[in-house]
């Protein structure tokens, strides 16, 4: 017996007012994206429209994919609210991502992170990430400040404040 089809998933390609591409290359997230930014002040929303592609059997959106896409919103996020973390490459040393509910196929999901502490070399960060409007996620990360970096592929609508 297979399992019938996963529906089509309505306005699959609409994204939401305010929100911009944000291209990382051809690397992993290239994969998996696209993701969006929208500018706040302070601060950004990152999101993404869950595809067939991010989705298990169930039509539900990976765990995977969204442990993905919390390590993304966390460090980028503080690229925006501090001026000293913009361009700083921030590797992840910890993540933590409590699962609160399903993100369906077709759902539109976006972050929202806060600067928890910065010290000389690391970097405390906390984040709700939320499906259609329903919290799915929290998130909280510890980063190591690394060496700035040019990001040649940042589009220019979405970049971070120069310092």
């Amino acid at each position: 017996m297979t399992a019938a089809p996963l529906p089509a998933p309505e306005d699959s390609l609409a994204i939401p007012d305010g929100f911009k591409p944000r291209r990382f290359g051809d690397g992993f997230i290239a994969v998996n994206g696209p993701l969006y930014v929208k500018k706040l002040e302070p601060g950004i929303l990152l999101g993404f429209r869950v595809e067939r592609r991010h989705c298990n059997p169930m039509g539900i959106c990976h765990g995977g994919m969204i442990a993905t896409f919390c390590d993304m919103l966390l460090p980028i996020s503080a690229h925006y609210l501090s001026p000293e973390l913009a361009r700083r490459f921030l590797p992840t040393i910890n993540l933590q991502v409590d699962y609160l509910a399903a993100s369906k196929l077709g759902a539109w999901v976006q972050g929202e992170a806060q600067l928890l502490r910065a010290t000389r070399s690391m970097v405390f960060m906390q984040g709700v990430v939320r499906a259609d409007g329903e919290p799915v996620a929290r998130v909280s990360g510890i980063f190591k400040i690394g060496p700035r970096f040019e990001d040649a592929l940042m589009a220019p609508a979405a970049a971070p404040p120069t310092a």
